[in-house]
C-alpha cells in the first residue's frame, strides 16, 4: 500500500511558520481534496512531500520513503505543481520524451498520455503556442507519464474549458478506482465536491480537518427541509405544534432548520396539510469550508456598503 505520510511536519521561513506540526495520511483508493485559504501552507506542504524544500522538522514520506530516495521517481510519483514549467521552445511531445528518457520510462508512454489527455493533435506544436488549458493538460500528461502509484495535482482544473473539467473529474475518479493515491489541491469548492472522497483542510499551516467529505459537510452545515404548500396557515400551525421553527420566504416556500424530510412529511400528512414541494436542502462543501476557515484566511476583503 503506497500512502503519503506526513508526521509532525514543520517548515519555517525566518520567523514565519508556513507549516506547523502537520500530521495526516493520504491513503490509496480514494481522491483526497487538499483545501485551505491562501497562505494556509498547501503549496509548501506539497513541495516538502516532493523534496523541493527541506522541512525544519518532521517528515514527509511516500510509501515509507522520502521522495529524494526513490529510484526513477516519475515511475512512483506523478505531480503537477506549475503548468508553466515546460520549456516554451520545445514541442509538447519532446517535453515528455525528455522526461521519459531521464526516468527510464518506455517511449511508448509518451504517445499514450498525449492521447489520454487529448493533446495528440497538438503534440508537435511548441509549448509557447499552447493555451493555459493545453499547458495544464501537458502537466497532467507529465504526471501520468510513469504510470505512478501516487498522483499529486495542484489546481488541475485551472484554465480548462467545461469539457476539460468533466474530463479531469473522470480521470481523478478512475485513478482512485485503480487503487492509486490521489491528492488534489484546489480553491474550487464545487469542483472538489464533484470528485473528492476525503478532505484534508489546512489553516495558517495547521491541520483543521482530516475527514470524509460528507462527514465534513454534515458536521458544519445544519440540515434543512424546503416545503411549499397551498395552505401555509395550517402548515405553520402543524410545524409549531411539533416544535419546529419555520421561515417563510418571498417566493412562497418555507424552510425548516434541523429537520428531516421524513419527519416533516409525516407530520404534514397527519395534519392533512397539502404539500406541493418537500425536499431536503443538503449542505454544500463551500458552506462547510467557509464555516471552518472563517478565521483562518490570511487575506480577507471587507464587504463594501452599497
Amino acid at each position: 500500500m503506497t500512502s503519503i505520510d506526513i508526521h509532525h511536519l514543520t517548515k519555517e521561513y525566518g520567523t514565519r511558520r508556513a507549516v506547523d506540526r502537520l500530521t495526516f495520511r493520504v491513503l490509496p483508493g480514494r481522491v483526497t481534496g487538499f483545501l485551505g485559504p491562501n497562505g494556509a501552507g498547501k503549496s509548501t506542504t506539497l513541495r516538502l512531500v516532493l523534496g523541493l524544500d527541506r522541512p525544519t522538522s518532521g517528515t514527509a514520506t511516500i510509501g515509507g520513503r522520502p521522495y529524494a530516495t526513490l529510484p526513477d521517481p516519475l515511475r512512483h510519483v506523478g505531480a503537477l505543481l506549475d503548468a508553466q514549467a515546460p520549456h516554451g521552445s520545445r514541442t509538447g511531445r519532446d517535453h515528455l520524451r525528455v522526461l521519459a528518457a531521464s526516468n527510464r520510462v518506455p517511449v511508448r508512454r509518451v504517445d499514450e498520455v498525449l492521447e489520454e489527455t487529448g493533446l495528440a493533435p497538438a503534440a508537435r506544436r511548441r509549448v509557447t503556442t499552447y493555451s493555459l488549458g493545453m499547458r495544464q493538460r501537458l502537466g497532467i500528461a507529465a504526471a501520468l507519464l510513469g504510470d505512478p502509484e501516487v498522483v499529486l495535482l495542484d489546481e488541475p482544473s485551472n484554465g480548462l474549458d467545461p469539457e476539460g473539467i468533466v474530463w479531469i473529474r473522470a480521470l481523478l475518479r478512475r485513478l482512485a478506482a485503480q487503487g492509486r493515491t490521489v491528492l488534489v489541491s484546489s480553491h474550487l469548492m464545487n469542483e472538489t465536491a464533484s470528485f473528492a472522497d476525503h478532505l484534508v483542510v489546512l489553516g495558517r499551516g495547521r491541520l483543521l480537518a482530516d475527514t470524509p467529505m460528507r462527514e465534513f459537510i454534515d458536521a458544519r452545515v445544519r440540515p434543512r427541509v424546503r416545503i411549499r404548500t397551498s395552505d401555509p396557515t395550517a402548515l405553520g400551525t402543524a410545524l409549531a405544534r411539533h416544535g419546529h421553527d419555520a421561515v417563510a420566504h418571498a417566493d412562497g416556500h418555507w424552510s425548516v432548520d434541523h429537520a428531516r424530510v421524513d419527519d416533516i412529511g409525516r407530520l404534514a400528512s397527519e395534519a392533512g396539510v397539502p404539500l406541493l414541494e418537500l425536499t431536503a436542502e443538503e449542505g454544500t462543501l463551500e458552506q462547510a469550508y467557509l464555516d471552518l476557515t472563517a478565521t483562518e484566511a490570511e487575506f480577507t476583503a471587507q464587504p463594501q456598503e452599497a
